[in-house]
């Protein structure tokens, strides 16, 4: 298991299914940086409990509202255009790289913010996943699944 939650994001979102089961859960309306956090605190054994996940959440969302949506709807909406104009092509692949670079920065946010909590024998990655999850319009219970699946290979 890796240490560091951004070096746990990227090699559980190369896990088949993985990137499949994430963009679900973001169409569904999940912040998956906080899903994947979630993620990394069970499968670490760090107990799960409701002032963690306001904390996480009060950390996460205003970062991922502000920062990290937008730039993910520019990236969007240029899609069409960028497939006829080389060079808006290029813009829309730097404002994907300053996206993933938004992503780094809020995994890196919220490992500080976790960085104090305990760890147990206990994996309690069913809680975190739930309780970071509940809140999502629409939450696609099969994707929520797939990606508790491929953290703990059962």
């Amino acid at each position: 298991m890796s240490p560091d939650l951004w070096n746990f994001t990227l090699k559980t979102y190369a896990r088949p299914g993985v990137e499949e089961a994430c963009l679900a859960l973001q169409a569904a309306g999940a912040n998956v940086c906080l899903l994947l956090c979630a993620a990394w605190l069970g499968s670490r054994g760090v107990a799960c409990n409701p002032q963690r996940l306001q904390q996480l959440r009060s950390l996460g969302q205003p970062w991922h509202d502000t920062i990290i949506v937008p730039l993910r709807q520019l990236r969007t909406q240029w899609r069409p255009a960028a497939s006829a104009d080389p060079q808006l092509a290029v813009l829309r692949e730097q404002v994907k790289a300053l996206e993933l670079e938004a992503e780094r920065q809020l995994l890196l946010r919220l490992e500080t913010l976790a960085g104090e909590w305990s760890e147990s024998e206990a994996p309690d990655l069913a809680n975190w996943l739930e309780g970071l999850a509940a809140e999502a319009a629409n939450l696609n219970r099969d994707a929520l699944q797939a990606l508790r699946v491929a953290v703990t290979g059962a």
